[in-house]
């Protein structure tokens, strides 16, 4: 699959079928997170892979009891390792990183037929106890991720002149 079908493909899944995800497929979507950039290349991000069936039901309690989010054959919970760079711009580099590498995990599931849903209703204390995280490591995020039961609904999205202004912002 290219990448714009991909992107274009892609969608929220909150009902997975039960089929285990082959390790190559799971390998090649963890490869992309590996891939992706970093602000001055610090790679600052770390995932748990979490398949264990009572810990993903665990993981669906921290995440306000999102039952679809145990239910996946499989949670990545996003990390990241350092949370005090600031780029120039004033922002932190963690939350864009993390965010970056959680896209290319996304659009690398897409491509593999499998579907995730990025979560960030969660409780991190929660997390963090679930998965023996230590207190200095910030949960970003979690994607439960399968093969989709079902498929996209329709995407509403904005036009193209709504998002985008050709050299100045719009009066």
């Amino acid at each position: 699959m290219d990448l714009t079908t991909a992107i274009d493909q892609r969608f929220s899944v909150r009902s997975f079928k039960k089929y285990d995800i082959e390790p190559d497929k799971m390998a090649r979507v963890m490869e992309a997170a590996r891939l992706a950039p970093s602000a001055s290349n610090r790679q600052e991000w770390r995932f748990v892979v979490v398949r264990d069936e009572r810990m993903r039901e665990r993981l669906a309690d921290a995440a306000r009891g999102q039952a679809f989010v145990g239910e996946a054959p499989a949670v990545i919970v996003a990390c990241a390792v350092t949370a005090d760079h600031v780029m120039p711009c004033g922002l932190h580099c963690f939350p864009i990183d993390v965010a970056i590498a959680m896209s290319y995990i996304t659009l690398a599931a897409t491509a593999e037929g499998l579907g995730t849903c990025w979560i960030g209703a969660f409780d991190p204390d929660k997390v963090r106890d679930v998965l023996g995280i230590p207190i200095d490591v910030v949960v970003v995020g979690m994607l439960p991720i399968g093969y989709p039961e079902g498929t996209a609904p329709g995407k509403k999205r904005l036009e193209m002149d709504e998002i985008v202004f050709n050299e100045k912002w719009p009066k």
